[in-house]
């Protein structure tokens, strides 16, 4: 099991979300906690880290995986629209 780190944007994006969106949003990262890279995840280009993003909806969530610390770092969560 991965443990996660929020970046200061996404626990904010959580707790000013819809109650639906972060019911959502939250058993995502939930799911990902226990596989990082699942068969929806796609790879962002653009960043100098390797970045992973996953779709909730019209949301969008950005992160990075550390497998030497079962570590996930959620970067960004965001609408479609906003998020790259």
């Amino acid at each position: 099991m991965f443990d996660v780190l929020y970046s200061k944007q996404a626990r904010k994006f959580i707790l000013t979300a819809e109650k639906i969106s972060s019911k959502r949003l939250l058993k995502k990262i939930e799911e990902l906690r226990s596989r990082p890279v699942m068969h929806d995840t796609k790879t962002v280009q653009g960043y100098k880290e390797k970045l992973y993003r996953v779709r909730v909806g019209d949301c969008r969530i950005l992160y990075e995986v550390d497998y030497s610390k079962n570590l996930i770092g959620i970067v960004k969560i965001d609408r479609r629209q906003r998020v790259y």
